[in-house]
């Protein structure tokens, strides 16, 4: 039998869970982390051998909440163009959105899209399914079923469903089965034609809002219905202090309850559209920078759990219209990491602890053994250099779609190489 080990030497280690980075060097075998040494250069063999050089060796990212245009919009996204800008993002698992056309509230489509992403996506692909049919409100959908195909989650998206009868059966249902609900909190009233976050900026530029109490109401209805029915909750992104306290109440609570929020709402504020750049329209609409510094500081104790790119692949027609007509969204696979190190070059939050939010706590959330620098772990990692200079393009993205609002910026940290079950997917020139 053919040795297919790695040995990576002189790396510096990042342990989400220990919290930790220390300078050590594993060993990668069938697929596992075979062995995680102390030293650099340790005396061990291995079929082949990586000098780190110093750079940084961590869990592979697991995005929750990657928008890929198949079936449907394989022109904005098909599974190969994001599997290949996942790689070149250090991201080892994508979780799927189900908001395609259609969506994915069947178990046929869940299949159809689970057998695309296995022969296309060099990294890992795992699909959420549909929380209502046809993302509509009015009719759950096979949950059962769907869990039989693999779904690992169920979300409507941002579609609201403002039925609350309907969502609390669905959550009944999903409890009954052990199922975890994926809910984007927004009062969808409020919310309703918002471009931008309700204050001075948005008067200024005559733009309609949305206030941030929307995202705190709509917080508050779902967790009501989470102590009634001790259903699995996670909300995709939280993005205003104001949503905070909710949150903080329901898990001292004991309510089986996690929260996600966004690249964007944690390194961009409300100023960023400017002169009504559409590539910084996303939903929820920019925050202030109060809410931002909140946001962050909610990632750093903990209280926000996971950090997800929310990958949206927009069309240039459908970017290139006056704000309010503008679709929402970003891409985001690619420029994840080197983004994302902004904060950890301003001091704002350390090594550990931004991979806890992006590998250790979204794999336990879905209950995956990845996201870990451990013995035994599967062997999904991200090498990356925090310090390399680059001059974001955006036509380089390997991304169909190059909607970024981050073209042009100056960012510090490359991605050199990713390895998903041990295997080398992606290298960096």
């Amino acid at each position: 039998m053919t040795d297919t080990s790695l040995l990576i030497t002189n790396a510096r280690l990042i342990d989400p869970e220990s919290g930790t980075v220390a300078e050590g060097a594993v060993l990668l075998r069938n697929g596992l982390i075979a062995r995680r040494f102390d030293t650099p250069q340790p005396d061990a063999e291995a079929a082949e051998t990586l000098d780190a050089g110093g750079a940084f060796l961590a869990p592979g990212i697991v995005d929750i909440g990657v928008k890929v245009g198949e079936p449907g919009e394989r022109h904005k996204e098909s599974y190969k163009t994001a599997g290949l800008a996942a790689a070149a993002g250090g991201v080892t698992t994508m979780v799927t959105r189900p908001d395609t056309d259609p969506a994915i509230d069947t178990p046929e489509v869940l299949e159809f899209i689970r057998d695309r992403a296995e022969n296309d996506s060099p990294v890992n692909v795992l699909a959420m399914a549909a929380l209502t049919k046809g993302r509509e409100g009015r009719e759950m959908t096979e949950i059962g079923f769907l869990l039989d195909a693999g779904a690992v989650a169920f979300t409507d998206c941002d579609h609201v469903v403002t039925d609350t009868k309907v969502l609390a059966r669905a959550m009944t249902y999903a409890r009954s089965l052990g199922a975890l609900i994926m809910a984007h909190p927004q009062e969808p009233g409020l919310s309703r034609g918002g471009a931008a976050t309700s204050g001075k900026f948005a008067s200024l530029r005559g733009l309609p809002s949305v206030s941030p109490m929307a995202e705190r109401m709509g917080l508050d209805r779902d967790f009501a219905l989470v102590e009634m029915t001790g259903v699995r909750y996670h909300a995709d992104q939280i993005t205003t202090a104001r949503a905070l306290p909710a949150l903080e109440r329901a898990k001292k609570n004991g309510f089986d309850v996690t929260a996600g929020t966004s690249m964007h709402h944690l390194t961009l504020n409300e100023m960023d559209v400017a002169d009504y750049r559409t590539f910084f329209k996303v939903k929820p609409p920019l925050r202030s920078e109060d809410d931002r510094q909140a946001v962050v500081e909610a990632v750093r104790s903990g209280l926000i759990d996971i950090i997800g790119s929310f990958h949206t692949p927009q069309d240039e027609e459908s970017k290139r219209l006056p704000f309010e007509e503008a679709a929402s969204g970003a891409v985001g696979l690619e420029t994840m990491l080197p983004v994302l190190l902004r904060l950890y070059h301003s001091g704002e939050l350390d090594l550990p602890t931004l991979f806890r939010a992006l590998s250790l706590n979204p794999a336990k959330r879905l209950g995956l053994a990845c996201g870990r620098m451990a013995e035994g772990a599967p062997a999904d990692l991200v090498l990356f250099d925090a310090d390399k200079p680059l001059i974001l393009d955006r036509f380089k993205l390997r991304s169909k779609s190059k909607n970024t609002p981050f073209d042009g910026a100056r960012l510090q940290g490359k991605v050199l190489a990713t390895f998903v079950a041990g295997t080398n997917v992606y290298r960096s020139a």
